[in-house]
Parts: C-alpha cells; sequence; structure tokens
C-alpha cells in the first residue's frame, strides 16, 4: 500500500507545482504588460517633453527676430495738423470745411499707428506704414459697425517741419477728400 501511496503522493505534488507554475507565469505576464505599458507612458511623455523642447526653443528663436518697428525720428512725435475738404460727394462732409487736431505719430510692439487728438480726447487711431519716404495711415471700421468707414491717407511731402498729403474718405456710397497739412509741434 505505501508503494501505491508515493506514486500518488508525487502525482499530487507534481500537480500542485504544475498550478503554481502557471499562476506564477500568468502573474509573470501580467506584470510584463503593466511594464510594457509604463514604458508606452514614459515614451508618450517622452514626445511630450521634446516637443515642448522645440517649442521653447522657437519662441526665444522668434522674439530674438521680431523686429520692433517705430517711426523714424524725423516724423514720431506730435505735430499740429490742419485737414480741409476739397472734393466731397457725401452729405457729411462739405468743401471748405477744416479740422484742426494733434496728430501722434506713435507704435506699438506690433505696428506703427498714428493717434489723432482734438481737446485731449482720442479721435481715431490709424495704422500706419513708412516706405519710399511716404506714409501711408489707413482705417477701416469692423463689419458690426453701422455704417462702412474707411480712411485712407497719404502723407507724401515730408520735410523737417512739415507734412503734406492727402486723406480719402469713403463712407457707404459716397467720397470726400481733403488736403492735410502737419506742422512740427513746438510743445
Amino acid at each position: 500500500m505505501q508503494k501505491n501511496i508515493i506514486p500518488f503522493l508525487s502525482v499530487i505534488v507534481l500537480l500542485l507545482t504544475g498550478c503554481d507554475h502557471k499562476d506564477k507565469e500568468r502573474n509573470i505576464a501580467l506584470r510584463e504588460q503593466q511594464l510594457l505599458e509604463k514604458e508606452k507612458s514614459f515614451a508618450k511623455k517622452e514626445l511630450e517633453y521634446q516637443s515642448l523642447l522645440k517649442m521653447r526653443d522657437s519662441i526665444f528663436a522668434k522674439k530674438d527676430s521680431v523686429q520692433i518697428l517705430k517711426w523714424p525720428e524725423e516724423i514720431a512725435g506730435s505735430w499740429n495738423g490742419k485737414v480741409i475738404c476739397t472734393e466731397s460727394n457725401c452729405s457729411d462732409y462739405v468743401v471748405g470745411d477744416q479740422r484742426t487736431d494733434t496728430w501722434e505719430f506713435d507704435s506699438d510692439s506690433t505696428q506703427l499707428v498714428t493717434k489723432i487728438i482734438n481737446n485731449n480726447n482720442l479721435i481715431r487711431v490709424y495704422s500706419g506704414k513708412f516706405d519710399h519716404n511716404e506714409i501711408k495711415l489707413n482705417f477701416k471700421t469692423d463689419s458690426t459697425a453701422a455704417k462702412k468707414v474707411e480712411m485712407n491717407i497719404l502723407l507724401n511731402d515730408i520735410s523737417d517741419n512739415k507734412i503734406r498729403g492727402t486723406r480719402t474718405i469713403t463712407v457707404d456710397n459716397c467720397m470726400a477728400k481733403f488736403s492735410v497739412e502737419l506742422i512740427r509741434s513746438t510743445k
């Protein structure tokens, strides 16, 4: 009987160790799967990190290459402006009408601007360009405005203390033209 028990016990021991072996294999496979998921997650974070480094480097490179626009010294600053209507088919503008304002040639970090000031109130801000000794100013209402207004100014007669040119205003279906004369402000 003992002879029969030993083989029987050896079979049971083999079966039990076999089951334990399968559990260990299953645990190892599960750990390998978890490790693969962690490696994928780490690789994804590494890609994001590299992408952020490239973006940072490109921002610093562009910052150094951005040119801050400024009016030339002979134009920058304050001017006394006189505008006279010379031609009009608009009811809002009559030939001979005059207006005097202060014109400030200034800039922000992105563009050249000219501010029109009357009685210490900001009336209008034109975006500007200076090219080949000509000043071009533009103002346009946005698409939600009741009246569609576009103002273009060309100042092409520039000397040390005086700037002359023309302003054209288009309002809906009419147009008015003005002569513009700016004299350097002494204040």
